[in-house]
């Protein structure tokens, strides 16, 4: 899958990962969307997941992982 074609899916609230470009020390990535931080409204962002402690991170896709076509779905 393409990462045109997993965008809508991550933001219907799937998480996604590549399976062949990543080292596998990436579990996935999703959209935090309605947040706030101080009562103001935040616009929603990627979050990647990881194995290392701290786990979470805000993640910005690389233009190797924007033209990859590796993409799957993680199910939970």
């Amino acid at each position: 899958m393409t990462f045109e074609e997993v965008l809508p899916k991550l933001k219907a609230g799937k998480k996604a990962v590549r399976t062949k470009g990543w080292s596998g020390f990436e579990e996935y990535i999703f959209v935090v969307s309605a947040d706030t931080y101080q009562g103001q409204a935040v616009n929603p962002y990627l979050m990647i997941k990881t194995k290392e402690e701290p786990s979470l991170s805000q993640y910005m896709p690389t233009s190797c992982d924007v033209l990859a076509d590796d993409w799957e779905l993680v199910n939970d």
